[in-house]
């Protein structure tokens, strides 16, 4: 179905969202004829914050918001479905357009596996009514689906559709780049040899996967790292965890977008202050294993916000020889160490994917900690 004739049957005029690959014809459309608009189109930081910013869409307006994500998003969702959307508390209507990654029958990563069969299910029990909509789905059907769909809304219920992969096409494409030189995969390349014998956490998407294939050609062993396969926005926390009780030092290897997700993780390593623990966030200002959607984290003061958080010391990076030297201060520091290191858009078009499973991961990484 052509992106033009789903978003007319939704008939809003408000979007809010975590962007999706499975969502990518729906995220460039909205790229392209809104941009981010207040009015229009907000990419937030997680599921949830979507779901709070759309109940205030209508709490302003009267009117029925859009929130888009991944199904690994309902996990954030839940609480605010529950709590304050839901018609046995304040009722406020709204659509949510899920990708369905990891769907059943069809080959998809481990992260995705368990999330893909329970997609439906999560939705049952929060008493959402759901659709899948397929390739073979027609303009027609899906009309015939909202029409039902608008007497729902309109007792104050929640309402969702579930997007298998290609069921959705748009012919027009957005590119996404920014100003800055370094590619991730040589930031990868400088962190792994200046880390050495210490301990790697890697947030989820591109950045764990180029790692994997840099300890490849390196011809190392994946014991000194913990790859965040799933899990958006949580590798700080379990590096955090790791440098608690590890005499270990720890890297995490965070993103903007799994950043801002989960942001108060850092206030509380800032807390901790674990002296074994160096932050490294490679920002992009972009969403990019996902598409390249902007992150408002290009125009955040990260290191501002880690300084506030309580980071003993915190150094930037925008070129190589600026990454050397704060690389070496980072490992000559003492106290808990945020890196910013500001990285171009984009990722080698054969980039692969760890032969290894997760549980195998699991038990290496385990087995090196305990060396």
């Amino acid at each position: 179905m052509k992106i033009e004739e789903f978003v007319n049957i939704l008939g809003a005029d408000f979007y809010t969202g975590v962007p999706d690959s499975q969502l990518k014809p729906l995220c460039n459309y909205l790229m392209n004829t809104y941009g981010i608009d207040r009015h229009h189109h907000i990419i937030a930081a997680n599921e949830g914050n979507c779901a709070a910013l759309a109940a205030g869409y209508h709490l302003a307006t009267g009117r029925v918001p859009v929130v888009y994500m991944q199904n690994s998003g309902e996990g954030n969702i839940i609480n605010p479905v529950a709590s304050l959307l839901s018609d046995k508390v304040y009722a406020i209507p709204m659509i949510f357009v899920i990708g369905w990654r990891g769907e059943p029958g069809v080959k998809d990563e481990p992260q995705h596996v368990y999330q893909g069969q329970v997609t439906r299910k999560l939705l049952d029990v929060m008493d959402i009514r759901n659709f899948v909509i397929t390739k073979d789905t027609t303009s027609v059907e899906l009309d015939e689906v909202m029409r039902g769909y608008r007497q729902e809304l309109q007792m104050g219920k929640d309402v969702a559709f579930v997007v298998e992969k290609g069921a959705l096409t748009y012919d027009e494409k957005v590119v996404y780049r920014n100003g800055n030189s370094m590619k991730r995969e040589d930031i990868l390349r400088q962190i792994v040899a200046a880390a050495g014998d210490d301990i790697i956490v890697s947030t989820t998407g591109k950045a764990s996967r180029e790692l994997f294939e840099i300890r490849e050609a390196r011809g190392e062993g994946h014991g000194h790292d913990f790859l965040t396969v799933g899990s958006m926005g949580h590798s700080s926390s379990i590096a955090l965890g790791i440098a608690l009780h590890s005499t270990r030092r720890v890297w995490c290897i965070d993103g903007d977008g799994a950043t801002l997700m989960h942001m108060g993780a850092l206030a509380v390593i800032g807390a901790q202050k674990p002296q074994n623990l160096i932050h490294v966030l490679i920002n992009n200002g972009a969403h990019e294993t996902v598409g390249g959607m902007p992150t408002v984290a290009g125009n955040a003061d990260m290191m501002g916000i880690a300084r506030a958080c309580g980071y003993t010391a915190v150094y930037s990076a925008k070129d190589e020889n600026e990454l050397a030297e704060a690389l070496q201060s980072a490992k000559d520091a003492a106290g808990t160490v945020f890196l910013e290191v500001k990285s171009a858009i984009g990722a080698r078009a054969d980039l692969g994917r760890p032969t290894t499973t997760p549980q195998e991961n699991k038990a290496a990484f385990m087995q090196e900690l305990q060396r």
